[in-house]
């Protein structure tokens, strides 16, 4: 009989790729996202809805799946309520923490390397609720849980269909900006910093062999590419595959342009705590238990051509008026 399979959030960077390698293992998927989708295998089944809501959650663990692959963001106040039952209610849960958890005190990094709430010298950071720390503290009640019934996954950043990153810049700042002929804004300080870009096939690969087994059960992975290219070759790459010109600005004016709050601190600890860290990462552990090759994974050049070239010409962008402004001003 079929191993049944709850992947939740499954449209995003990696759902997007893991729903048909799961179908084509066979399993029965039930998918749920927010937006409505139309499944082409008879396996796979999309849901509609909110994930989160009490009443539908309490519904879905109900579902007796044998595996649930899980791409919510849980932030501090929602873990406890969560994370125990998604555990508790399967044979195999995947939980979706992130690169962004890693502390920039070893390299390369590995899934042994220090994490930024434990470790981090800023003790507001450690003490918020910013996304590489609420992520990190689910991890800690994962690790309180029976261990032959979960794995962490700790995926870099991840290009895929309209999901184009240039330090920490996303699609309308990218491809959306140079599909309009208009030139984006970078800082300074990233351009010599060594980052990893894994695309999403890749990583959602990695998943779907990670599920069911052994070699994953009560184990934390990196699920990424180990090749690694400063920020300003990244750019050059976008310049190359899509004419989009970067200029490399003082730092603080780039954080002014991406918010003027300067009690926000959101953007601040995503560019200092994580792209201007230098990401070169190990990801021998998830190569071994897959039995996946470096050598077979996508060269970012190769694969941001493949992405960007399906990107529709005619989407609507939302519009970043005061980078515009600094551009004609500067």
């Amino acid at each position: 009989m079929a191993k049944k399979v709850l992947v939740i959030g499954a449209t995003g960077a990696m759902g997007q790729y893991l729903i048909p390698y799961l179908a084509e293992m066979d399993y029965q998927v039930d998918a749920v996202a927010l937006v409505e989708q139309q499944s082409s295998w008879s396996n796979v089944k999309y849901l509609k809805a909110d994930a989160k809501d009490p009443v539908f959650f309490r519904q879905l663990l109900a579902g007796g799946y044998d595996g649930i692959v899980d791409f919510m963001i849980y932030k501090t106040e929602s873990l406890a309520y969560y994370l125990p039952a998604l555990v508790n209610s399967t044979g195999h849960y995947i939980y979706l923490s992130s690169y962004r958890i890693y502390d920039n005190k070893e390299h390369p990094v590995r899934e042994t390397s220090p994490r930024l709430l434990d470790t981090a010298d800023d003790i507001i950071l450690r003490n918020s609720d910013d996304y590489c720390v609420y992520k990190a503290r689910g991890e800690n009640i994962i690790h309180t849980l029976p261990k032959n019934r979960w794995t962490i996954i700790r995926p870099a950043i991840t290009y895929s269909f309209m999901r184009y990153q240039l330090v920490t810049l996303e699609a309308p700042n990218t491809v959306g900006r140079a599909f309009a002929g208009k030139k984006t804004v970078v800082p300074e300080s990233a351009r010599n910093i060594q980052a990893t870009m894994s695309w999403g096939g890749d990583v959602a690969l990695m998943i779907a062999k990670l599920l069911f087994n052994e070699k994953a059960l009560g184990e934390v992975f990196s699920v990424c590419t180990a090749e690694h290219h400063t920020w300003g070759e990244i750019a050059d790459y976008y310049k190359d595959i899509c004419g989009l010109e970067s200029v490399w600005i003082d730092q603080e004016d780039y954080i002014r342009i991406l918010n003027p709050d300067p009690n926000s601190r959101a953007v601040r600890w995503q560019l200092e705590c994580d792209r201007l860290f230098d990401r070169i990462m190990d990801n021998s552990k998830v190569l071994a238990a897959t039995g996946m090759k470096q050598e077979s994974l996508k060269k970012l050049y190769d694969g941001l051509k493949y992405e960007i070239s399906r990107c529709p010409k005619d989407c609507t962008w939302r519009v970043n008026t005061a980078m515009d402004e600094y551009l004609a001003n500067h």
